[in-house]
C-alpha cells in the first residue's frame, strides 16, 4: 500500500467503470471498487487483487451509505488521491410518455450521486491540498430524442464539474468531466445488429469505442504530472459531438 495513490471509481464492477478501475490499477493505483453489483464487484477484486484493490458496496444515491463510504476509505487508507464517478442508469422514454420515477431514479443516481461523492472527496481533498476528481458525462449532454431525464442529468454533470473546477482549483484539486460517445458496452451490446450498425455508421469515424478508450483519458487526467488542466470536458465519442454528418 505504501506509495499507493488510492482511487474510488463508482460503477466500477462492469464496462467503462471496470475498464477505468483496471487502468488505474495498472498505473499503481490502490482501487476502491464502488457498486451495487456484489457478484462483478467481488469478482473484479478478485481478479486485481486483494493487495491493489477492495470492494465496497455502496448505493451512491444516498447520502448516509456515501458519508460510510467515504469514512471507511479514510479510516483505512488515510487519503483519497482520485475519485472517479462513472456510475449511471438509463430509463429512456420520449417526453410524453416518461414517468416522474424514470425522471427522478435518472437523475438522483446520475446527478445527485455524483455531487454527494464529489461533496465528500472534496471535504478530503482540500486537507491533503490535492486531489483528481473525474465525472464521467456523455456526449448525450447536448442531447438525445428520448433522453429529456439522462441528457439532463449529464449536462448537471458538466456544469458542476466546471463549479468545482473553480471553488477546488486554489487546493490542488482538479476537477474534469469526460463525455463518452458510442461505446462497446454489455449496454449497446444488447442493441440489435440492426439498431447498432446504424449508430455506428452516424460516427465520423465509422466504428465503436471501447472502454479503454475512456479509461486512458482518466489515466491521463488523474497522472500527477497533469498540473494544468481543470474545469474541462473531453470527448471520446469518433468525433460525433462536433455535429458532422456523414
Amino acid at each position: 500500500m505504501k506509495n499507493k495513490r488510492i482511487a474510488i471509481v463508482t460503477g466500477a464492477a462492469r464496462g467503462i467503470g471496470k475498464a477505468i478501475s483496471e487502468r488505474l490499477a495498472s498505473d499503481d493505483c490502490f482501487i476502491c471498487v464502488v457498486d451495487i453489483d456484489q457478484q462483478h464487484g467481488n469478482k473484479l477484486t478478485h481478479d486485481l487483487g486483494e493487495d491493489r484493490s477492495i470492494y465496497i458496496n455502496c448505493d451512491i444515491q444516498s447520502e448516509g451509505q456515501v458519508k460510510d463510504l467515504f469514512g471507511k476509505v479514510i479510516s483505512d487508507y488515510k487519503q483519497i488521491d482520485i475519485l472517479v464517478n462513472n456510475a449511471g442508469i438509463i430509463k429512456d422514454n420520449l417526453i410524453n410518455k416518461m414517468t416522474l420515477d424514470e425522471f427522478e431514479d435518472v437523475v438522483n443516481i446520475n446527478l445527485k450521486g455524483t455531487w454527494l461523492m464529489c461533496r465528500e472527496a472534496a471535504k478530503n481533498m482540500k486537507g491533503q491540498k490535492f486531489g483528481r476528481i473525474i465525472n464521467i458525462s456523455s456526449r448525450a449532454w447536448l442531447g438525445n430524442a428520448g433522453q429529456s431525464n439522462y441528457s439532463a442529468s449529464k449536462a448537471g454533470i458538466i456544469g458542476l464539474t466546471r463549479v468545482l473546477a473553480l471553488e477546488l482549483g486554489k487546493y490542488n484539486i482538479f476537477v474534469n468531466a469526460i463525455a463518452p460517445g458510442l461505446i462497446d458496452t454489455p449496454l449497446t451490446q444488447s442493441l440489435s445488429q440492426e439498431v447498432r450498425e446504424k449508430l455506428i455508421l452516424a460516427q465520423p469515424t465509422k466504428t465503436i469505442g471501447k472502454p479503454e478508450d475512456v479509461a486512458n483519458v482518466v489515466s491521463f487526467l488523474a497522472s500527477e504530472k497533469t498540473q494544468f488542466i481543470t474545469g474541462q470536458t473531453i470527448y471520446v465519442d469518433g468525433g460525433k459531438s462536433i455535429g458532422a454528418n456523414f
